[in-house]
């Protein structure tokens, strides 16, 4: 299956996938909103950052180049201010990925953490009330463990379940950070 989605694909001399963006000019790769704003600053358009994103998950472990084909060749100034902005965009989403991760960890540690005291808690009860006490007390005590239970399932399963993918997304803004970026220049008809 690699093999024919790797066929969409052209390959350079070196093997690497390119992953070709046509645009007419640098600026349609910016979002509308941030026009003023310096190229470092800009945020980069979204169908562009999900074209991106989504070819590098399609060609998986395969090196790459991003290729910006334009119908007039920027100064090599803007052509340094576009690789600097792509950079530094998706150094800003996987700083946002190490955010949501960092959230998830403490979440996960604060819902075991609060899972123990309720188990604890629970055993505690149980030792000390008999089940002769009445149903409400027993109510009261199963309704503590369950609670238990799940806030320990909770924390266990974000940390073994849901890390994977925000570590995955970090990896992939990586490889994007650190892919060439190379600029070609096709006259219109």
């Amino acid at each position: 299956m690699t093999k024919t989605i790797l066929g969409r694909y052209e390959l350079t001399e070196q093997k690497q996938v390119v992953i070709d963006v046509s645009v007419r000019t640098v600026e349609d790769l910016y979002n509308n909103f941030d026009r003023t704003a310096p190229y470092m600053k800009k945020d980069l358009d979204q169908e562009f950052v999900d074209y991106i994103i989504d070819s590098v998950r399609e060609i998986g472990d395969n090196d790459f180049v991003i290729r910006i084909t334009l119908s007039n060749m920027p100064e090599e100034i803007i052509m340094d201010r576009v690789r600097s902005s792509i950079y530094t965009f998706f150094q800003y989403l996987k700083d946002m990925e190490h955010r949501a991760l960092d959230n998830m960890f403490r979440r996960s540690f604060m819902l075991f953490g609060i899972g123990l005291v309720l188990l604890a808690i629970a055993i505690a009860a149980t030792r000390k009330f008999s089940s002769s006490e009445g149903v409400l007390t027993e109510v009261f005590v199963q309704g503590l463990t369950i609670a238990a239970w799940v806030s320990l399932w909770e924390a266990i399963a974000n940390l073994f379940v849901e890390w994977r993918p925000h570590n995955k997304d970090i990896r992939l803004y990586e490889k994007v950070m650190n892919s060439p970026v190379i600029f070609r220049h096709i006259p219109t008809k």
